[in-house]
């Protein structure tokens, strides 16, 4: 492992460069007061570094430890050699956990593109995973589709590098506030983002292409939460509802609002998340 470690905002949060088989990662832990509390590990959505869910982050109780990370060429993790799929990248971040001391099972939310690398981690992993959070997600190739125009705007990673594009398309991809507030989207993106190479979205995008969960759901064991938004024009909210049904011990909250209220909403949102973490 090599370590180079540079604070964060957050006294307790520090940053470092891991190799976990054979992939570099960057990553930040926010080391939490109660060594008793479960730590939690976020997977991020596509071409978003580890900053984009702070707010997130700053939401939560202080007790718990918080770990997140760039997935390669995406934030500070220089871009793969050679590309991954979901199913060759859970044993990188299994890889990471030991190597920064979690042996022991830890709770895992998976946010948008994330939530697809939480389940297939959650199966491929299960004994790493206690409690699993699915947020603004859905079950890959095999769903209710968004609109066209929608997922033709997921195509290339320009929001991400452009507020104004970001700001002119929020309320169509991203519904909720975004339709009256455009300009929190741009923000959210944006603001505090470290971006790395384009290469590196389009490897996220050939990650998931073609993959599905649907087919094993049922082997998703641990205590699930599907957290969506009733307006949400990435992840159409009957997605979210099939997910529950199918995964054995799931429960859905319903909220109102779009794809980024993770990020937008987040002190409204973070007290559900932990109210099931803790229960």
């Amino acid at each position: 492992m090599s370590s180079t470690s540079r604070p964060l905002p957050h006294p307790r949060e520090t940053v470092r460069t891991i190799t976990a088989a054979g992939r570099t990662l960057r990553v930040s832990v926010r080391s939490g007061t109660d060594a008793g509390t479960t730590p939690l590990l976020l997977m991020n959505g596509i071409g978003a570094s580890l900053e984009v869910l702070q707010p997130f982050v700053d939401a939560l109780d202080p007790k718990r430890t918080v770990i997140r990370f760039d997935v390669p060429g995406v934030g500070g993790s220089p871009r793969p050699v050679v590309p991954y799929v979901l199913a060759t990248f859970s044993p990188v971040v299994a890889s990471m956990l030991t190597q920064l001391g979690h042996e022991e099972p830890v709770d895992v939310l998976g946010f948008s593109w994330g939530g697809g690398l939480a389940q297939h981690f959650a199966v491929q992993h299960r004994r790493r995973v206690r409690r699993l959070v699915l947020a603004a997600t859905g079950t890959g190739s095999l769903m209710v589709p968004a609109h066209p125009r929608v997922l033709s705007r997921m195509l290339t990673p320009r929001r991400h590098r452009d507020p104004d594009y970001a700001r002119s398309i929020a309320g169509q991809i991203y519904g909720g506030t975004m339709r009256t507030e455009p300009e929190r989207a741009a923000y959210a993106l944006h603001a505090h983002t470290r971006l790395g190479p384009r290469r590196g979205y389009y490897f996220q995008l050939a990650a998931a292409a073609g993959w599905s969960s649907l087919p094993f759901l049922r082997l998703i064991r641990q205590p699930t939460l599907v957290i969506a938004g009733d307006d949400d024009p990435i992840i159409p909210s009957i997605n979210p509802r099939v997910m529950a049904r199918l995964i054995p011990d799931a429960v859905l909250h319903l909220y109102e609002g779009g794809h980024l209220a993770m990020v937008t909403e987040a002190k409204e949102l973070a007290p559900v998340v932990e109210d099931f973490l803790d229960g």
